[in-house]
């Protein structure tokens, strides 16, 4: 027994120490690694950018160099964001060790607004006398296949497909489900098109708001076969045509309808891009990533030090608090749009919007910062893929609103959402509950019972009374009337495009022309910018978050494609209460 226990406890005693050793050599890689990612990089003549596209792009990159790990292949691959993607292309166009762009397309969506913001930006390139170059080894995404228009030549590999097909919009009801197990959620709320509570009340879509989907739906589409027939010089009519009949299924047909420019392998691609920038077919290609691009230091512009423009990144839901990277915390924010208020030295901000909604209260208090904000510095909004309810909300205040003509914008309206679990608690699980209150309402909301009649209506006031404000407010921002603003409102949702024409916006462009017009409007020619918020030093948002990123990864790779859905289920956990958010979660492909 004896030695037992000494062996037991010198067993223990050594995964102790093993563990501690691995902590201290980990913590030692991360830090070479951070220390790494921060020395400039040297660009070879004649080489080319690489573009990954079919990859999430977050509208801003991260710099932490440890983003993009996988913790189950060990492998580094750092995504770059928008903002890094917009200005390594512009920096590349001047470059004259750049000869040209490789678009390396993959499966995953970006969302089209930013996926039109990048393609803008390869057509401004190729001005310079630059190629640009798509390849695709497996499949061509719609959304990879519009972006691919901007370049001067298509490639795929024989075995691929072009997935050319127009656009679906998928929505999941849960009443069937819910009815299932005893759970009813009760409704309340303002606007015909809110139909964020549809997937809660009813079976299949109402007529108001299959109406609205296809309307916002057709325009975005209308826009892609506009953009793309421009760049293939194929009539709308035969695009419309070919994605009826799935012409791009087959690589021969893709090729024959003219969709691509040419079938062929790696090493056939390989030789065409040395063929174009120079190099000898005996010779290393030389290829840069967007990640390394960035580190290479541009000696050509000077920026002012003194005048900066801040761009004030949001995206994700709005919520209470200070919130997380994932989401818009409304008392966090606030506080970064009051500090650069008072920062003399920001002279215009420009905030960033990508983001469907969320606590209508949360979304007040970052209105509330902006709204003074504005008064002293011109505040201009760039809307990204979705700006929509909260995220038009904190929107409207905007000395100038661009929103690109992919962006999901609008849904003026509000709902509350109040479950009662009161018959899945007793009927499924045999568990019953008594409540003693002092007064008439002391329980008032719970799950445990279905609201009253004057419980309902003090919801019915209390959205009233938010839905007011939201028009107010936007009416007060975009100078129009307090009916005009309700007429076009009701939560119904509208494309860039449609919101350009009743107001909602002013104009239609990216990120980009949202700074240059900021500058503009503060009465300044050089400038640097200021992203915010500020991001935590890479070693504590290590320390802070791996844990949580080895278990997303753990998530991520048991249930693949599926973990959307285990999220969406997370988000419904916050829905409960007044909500200013998309009429539902919107997956447009």
């Amino acid at each position: 027994m004896k030695n037992f226990l000494k062996y037991t406890l010198a067993t223990i005693t050594g995964i102790i120490i093993a563990s501690v050793i691995f902590f201290v050599v980990m913590l030692a890689s991360l830090s070479a690694i951070v220390s790494s990612g921060n020395k400039p990089v040297s660009v070879s003549n004649n080489s080319i950018l690489v573009l990954k596209a079919g990859v999430s792009i977050p509208d801003r990159g991260d710099q932490n160099p440890l983003s993009g790990i996988d913790l189950f292949n060990l492998t580094l691959s750092q995504a770059p964001g928008l903002n890094d993607i917009l200005y390594n292309i512009e920096k590349a166009s001047g470059d004259n060790r750049i000869k040209g762009i490789l678009i390396e397309n993959g499966l995953l969506p970006s969302g089209w607004a930013t996926t039109e913001e990048i393609r803008n930006a390869l057509i401004k390139f190729r001005e310079k006398g630059k190629f640009v170059i798509s390849y695709s080894d497996y499949i061509l995404t719609q959304e990879c296949f519009y972006l691919a228009t901007a370049a001067d030549k298509i490639y795929i590999n024989p075995g691929a497909m072009v997935d050319f097909k127009g656009l679906s919009s998928e929505i999941m009801f849960y009443k069937k489900a819910l009815d299932k197990i005893g759970v009813e959620v009760q409704v309340i709320r303002h606007g015909k098109f809110k139909g964020a509570v549809e997937p809660f009340i009813l079976n299949k879509l109402s007529d108001e708001n299959r109406s609205q989907i296809k309307d916002y739906a057709g325009s975005l589409w209308n826009q892609v076969i506009e953009d793309i027939s421009k760049s293939r010089n194929i009539p709308a009519e035969q695009l419309n045509r070919l994605a009826d009949n799935l012409g791009g299924n087959l690589a021969s047909g893709a090729y024959e309808n003219k969709l691509v420019d040419g079938l062929m392998y790696r090493d056939e691609l390989l030789d065409t891009l040395k063929s174009l920038s120079g190099i000898s077919r005996d010779k290393e290609l030389n290829l840069i990533s967007m990640t390394k691009y960035s580190k290479v230091p541009e000696t050509k512009t000077i920026y002012s030090q003194k005048n900066k423009i801040a761009v004030v990144y949001t995206s994700g839901t709005i919520v209470t608090g200070k919130g997380n990277d994932t989401n818009i915390g409304g008392n966090y924010y606030a506080d970064v749009i009051r500090k650069a208020r008072i920062d003399t030295s920001i002279k215009a901000i420009v905030l960033r919007v990508n983001s469907p909604g969320g606590s209508a209260t949360a979304a007040d208090i970052i209105w509330r910062e902006l709204s003074l904000a504005v008064r002293v510095k011109p505040v201009v909004v760039s809307m990204g893929n979705y700006a929509a309810s909260g995220g038009y909300f904190i929107s409207a205040p905007g000395s100038k609103i661009y929103a690109d003509p992919m962006t999901i914008s609008g849904s003026i309206g509000v709902f509350g959402l109040v479950p009662n679990a009161g018959k899945l608690l007793e009927d499924k699980l045999g568990l019953t509950t008594e409540t003693v209150n002092t007064n008439k309402n002391s329980d008032f909301p719970t799950i445990l019972r279905p609201m009253n009649t004057y419980e309902k209506e003090i919801m019915q006031m209390s959205v009233e009374k938010i839905y007011r404000d939201f028009v107010g407010k936007v009416a007060s921002g975009r100078k129009m009337s307090i009916e005009s603003v309700d007429s076009i409102g009701q939560g119904r949702v509208w494309s860039g495009t449609g919101a350009l024409k009743i107001g909602l916006v002013d104009e239609i462009g990216g990120l980009n022309d949202a700074i240059n017009s900021a500058a503009k409007l503060a009465g300044i020619r050089s400038f640097s910018i200021k992203e915010l918020p500020v991001l935590e030093d890479p070693y504590t948002r290590i320390l802070n978050q791996l844990t949580g990123e080895i278990k997303l990864s753990i998530l991520e790779n048991e249930l693949g494609e599926s973990v959307k859905y285990f999220n969406l289920v997370k988000e419904l956990k916050n829905m409960s209460g007044v909500q200013a958010r998309l009429p539902y979660f919107i997956d447009i492909h």
